[in-house]
């Protein structure tokens, strides 16, 4: 009797074990390339973003969501690892060395950076990304497109990601045609005439389809859409060009609407594989975008980067389960977020918090609040290079030493300076940024 009585319990124990595996949520993250808060569809019909317009009305919105250093590589780094990307060494993207993308000197530098700040050129491997504490926590993790965090020796492959498909060295490719990349075996093989986003795509839902572990998965499809070159697919631009669009602006429309065409094959694909009870689907921007981010004022270039245009992006989270249909979340959050988030929701430990700067998004996504906290930014390009956002409160500092004050909350646009006027509020944020730029930056100004 005790005999059986033992078997029983560890059949029991090992069956509460595999239960508690297999509830793990899945993980879906879209991260989309120099896509522009402004340019969805559900606030400018400009562009054509149904699925994107049914992942928001099914999930949450974070109608403020931000990337701490508003650029290709930096972004990257901090939604893998949740540290603002400065404190990794990194406040500019990973320029390309050698023709094949690759690099050999461990920074590179801006020639009209006023600082002349190093840049690093790769993540570092001793980096904890989300992918390695999910793999440790159970999960099988793959990473489809866009990298840009190094070149072979830190690819996705060595930072936690068990395949990868569609990874170059490059931040973006010549051309959404083939061949896509310069000097590359990337994406080689592709048909003739195959639009770059369509090929990504169809790796993606042939994974959905055919995934068949017992572990949960995590699958980042990180897109080169809607980066430059600006080219749409071609039976798509001509509407664009009907509408009276300049060739660029037409091009960049059509590129929309593909990698929106792109989104709803992959929920698609979750619905029809049984994958939407337990599924999780982040969709979030690495940046602003280059067109006009009207009314938010600044964007991936000009000198306003740290401007809502350039640093502010969209942020969808989808999750049934958790989320309530139609929620939206008004206060600041940075992609940082995003390593804790997936911690918690995963039931998994991960690295100590004193190794990331986020905090997770759960109580927001189960409909509470988050703690009001001091969100930084930081980049090496031009005279403006750091800024603070506390509540509706934004300032922003220039090496010059000019430093400006906005009321996000009632001035979205950034028009209207409130240094002089709220003298209080702008030294408080103004010397909480400046204790922060002592701690987090590695370099010697």
């Amino acid at each position: 009797m005790k005999y059986l009585l033992s078997l029983y319990l560890l059949v029991s124990c090992l069956a509460c074990s595999q239960a508690s595996e297999t509830s793990k949520p899945n993980i879906i993250i879209l991260f989309i390339d120099d896509y522009g808060w402004s340019d969805v569809g559900y606030r400018n019909s400009h562009f054509q973003t149904p699925n994107l317009n049914q992942l928001k009305a099914e999930g949450m919105e974070f109608t403020r969501a931000y990337v701490p250093t508003p650029t290709c590589s930096p972004s990257r780094a901090s939604l893998l690892t949740g540290k603002e990307a400065i404190r990794l060494e990194m406040p500019r993207h990973i320029p390309n060395e050698n023709p094949d993308g690759s690099n050999t000197s461990k920074y590179s530098y801006w020639e009209t950076d006023p600082s002349q700040t190093p840049s690093i050129n790769w993540l570092p491997l001793e980096e904890v990304t989300y992918a390695e504490s999910l793999r440790d926590g159970g999960y099988s993790n793959y990473l489809i497109g866009k990298w840009h965090l190094g070149h072979e020796p830190f690819h996705p492959i060595h930072q936690g990601f068990l395949e990868q498909y569609g990874t170059s060295n490059f931040g973006h490719p010549k051309s959404y045609y083939p061949p896509y990349f310069k000097n590359s075996s990337v994406l080689v093989d592709a048909p003739e005439d195959s639009y770059l986003t369509d090929i990504l795509t169809d790796k993606a839902v042939d994974f959905l389809e055919n995934y068949d572990q017992e572990k949960p998965f995590q699958l980042s499809f990180w897109y080169y859409n809607v980066h430059g070159p600006h080219e749409g697919p071609k039976e798509l631009l001509q509407k664009y060009l009907d509408q009276g669009l300049p060739k660029a602006e037409a091009n960049y429309a059509a590129m929309v609407e593909a990698m929106d065409a792109s989104v709803g094959r992959i929920r698609q694909a979750v619905e029809q594989n049984g994958l939407a009870d337990n599924t999780v689907i982040l969709l979030i921007s690495d940046q602003g975008g280059l067109f006009s981010n009207a009314p938010l004022s600044g964007g991936k270039r000009g000198g306003d980067t740290l401007g809502e245009g350039g640093a502010r992006v969209p942020f969808i989270a989808w999750y049934p389960q958790m989320i309530k249909a139609g929620a939206v979340y008004d206060e600041p959050i940075q992609t940082i977020d995003v390593y804790p988030t997936l911690m918690e929701l995963a039931g998994i430990k991960g690295k100590p918090a004193s190794q990331y700067n986020g905090i997770s998004l759960l109580p927001a996504m189960k409909g509470g609040v988050l703690p009001e906290r001091n969100l930084f930014f930081y980049r090496a390009y031009e005279d403006q290079y750091a800024a603070i956002i506390r509540g509706p409160w934004k300032l922003k500092k220039y090496r010059s030493g000019k430093m400006e004050l906005y009321n996000i909350e009632e001035d979205i646009s950034e028009q209207t300076d409130l240094m002089e006027s709220n003298r209080e509020m702008a030294t408080s944020l103004g010397e909480a940024l400046s204790a922060w730029e002592a701690d987090a930056v590695p370099f010697n100004q």
